[in-house]
């Protein structure tokens, strides 16, 4: 994470990576990719038949069938990103707060990205209202917005958009003639998947959205990038994946054969796979709550995490202590809790946020341990939450929540 003036408050230029799950490769995944370690080369642009078939399969056991030439794998998200936004052309819209990658992407190409607010109960879903005042104005004002990000299992904040919400935001933003990318990275990290109900846009008006998964969400390491695109049927949604092509040719964003080898595996979902999946997201869900926990018992606010290996955590009510410990915005709420805490704490600046709101995004990853092996402890422990690093990594959280808001109540104005 850098800023573009060391010592000053510059544009933003690079965000903070995703929140890693911290665990030890899967054996049987490494040995899929040692086995292919010997293939020098990368897939065709767009996958080769083995990976768009797997990733057919994935998408299809997601209620989000396609066939082969509608879908396409790049090395990462970002790549995919670029691609749609120089295929899809105008400006681009994404929620406030949303992840930190969206926008920057954006501007690289010369396009412009708006921000418009989420509702209270959720992130990663601009209100439907918000949405269309923002798009009339714009186009009032001369511009072209055509393309919108969101995404229902959101990162920074940790939510899962409610459906209804869903619904009235996908119907306003395609009755504006807006395309949709529904960036669903996490949608396979549920916390508690038999009392959270995810719906992708693409199973309300298929024809409007395409969707992005990138696999450093549940299925690969973040060091090997894979992601899928999936596009709508017919005929604009083909030439849209022709453009996308074009685009991902032009970047030569191809997948490293060994990478690919290891992405077939994993998008096929064998038991070994799905069962350290299920392990991750249990052991995630645990660490989310138990911060959650800490925090709002610290009198900051954040909504309760619903997916993924973070939190987002909105500290006004804190401001008199920070404000004491020379913290004035977001930049400097980033230093001072990540010195703090020993761990990145990105503020919300990152995500499209207010510089001057003070939030940050926490993740779950480091409280599992700086070693190898006591992450792996984590992974196999009844109860990770009493393992002894695991308490004193929380222990530590709550010292740090605690004291600024004991400072906070020190330097409240006497009423």
């Amino acid at each position: 994470m850098r800023r573009t003036h060391p010592e000053g408050h510059g544009p933003v230029r690079f965000g903070p990576p995703d929140p890693e799950d911290g665990l030890p490769v899967l054996p049987e995944l490494s040995a899929v990719l040692a086995a292919a370690a010997s293939r020098a080369g990368a897939e065709p642009v767009g996958g080769g038949p083995a990976l768009l078939d797997a990733a057919c399969g994935y998408g299809d056991r997601r209620g989000l069938p396609a066939a082969p030439d509608r879908v396409a794998v790049a090395p990462g998200a970002p790549a995919l990103l670029v691609a749609l936004t120089a295929a899809v052309g105008g400006d681009v819209l994404v929620p406030r707060p949303c992840a930190a990658w969206w926008a920057p992407y954006a501007r690289l190409l010369g396009r412009r990205a708006f921000s418009v607010p989420t509702p209270a109960e959720s992130g990663g879903v601009p209100d439907p209202y918000a949405l269309l005042e923002t798009v009339r104005r714009l186009r009032a004002e001369g511009g072209d917005p055509r393309l919108l990000v969101l995404s229902v299992a959101d990162d920074p904040t940790a939510t899962v958009a409610p459906p209804e919400l869903l619904h009235e935001t996908v119907e306003a933003a395609v009755a504006e003639g807006l395309h949709l990318v529904s960036d669903e990275t996490w949608r396979d990290t549920l916390h508690d998947p038999h009392d959270t109900v995810l719906l992708s846009p693409a199973e309300m008006l298929p024809g409007r959205v395409t969707v992005v998964t990138d696999l450093v969400g549940a299925l690969l390491p973040p060091g090997w990038p894979a992601a899928v695109a999936r596009f709508p049927a017919g005929e604009e949604g083909n030439a849209l994946h022709a453009r996308v092509l074009d685009a991902l040719t032009a970047l030569d964003a191809r997948v490293a054969a060994p990478i690919a080898a290891a992405a077939v595996y994993a998008l096929s979902e064998p038991e070994p796979v799905t069962t350290r999946v299920a392990d991750h997201v249990r052991l995630h869900a645990r660490l989310a709550a138990a911060a959650h926990r800490v925090v709002v018992a610290a009198g900051a606010v954040s909504r309760p995490p619903r997916c993924g290996r973070h939190l987002y955590v909105d500290l006004t009510s804190l401001v008199p202590a920070l404000t004491a410990h020379g913290v004035g915005d977001a930049q400097e709420l980033e230093d001072f809790l990540t010195a703090r805490l020993g761990m990145p704490a990105p503020g919300g600046h990152r995500f499209g946020d207010e510089l001057e709101a003070p939030r940050v995004r926490l993740s779950t990853a480091p409280l599992l341990g700086g070693a190898a092996e006591l992450r792996a402890e984590c992974l196999r422990a009844s109860d990770p939450l009493e393992l002894p690093h695991v308490r004193d990594a929380l222990s530590h959280l709550a010292a740090v929540f605690g004291d600024l808001r004991d400072d906070a109540r020190r330097w409240e104005s006497p009423r």
